[in-house]
């Protein structure tokens, strides 16, 4: 009866111990300190040509990726 209840006791309280997720983990360099997160990049390949590759927008005949033709 005593493992039972310190196994129900422990079932429910580890679950509120951990830490959640929600919170942004913070960025960190090679040494090891925090510091402000990058930015990610911008796609440059927005667009296909006539095949459907992936090209520069500024090329003949490319046309944007998102589905307008």
């Amino acid at each position: 009866m005593r493992k039972l209840l310190v196994s129900a006791v422990l079932l429910v309280a580890l679950p509120l111990a951990a830490p959640s997720d929600a919170s942004p983990k913070p960025c960190r360099n090679a040494a090891g300190k925090i510091i402000e997160c990058p930015k990610p990049k911008p796609n440059v390949h927005r667009c296909k040509d006539a095949a459907g590759k992936f090209v520069k927008c500024g090329t003949p005949g490319a046309r944007p990726a998102g589905g307008a033709k």
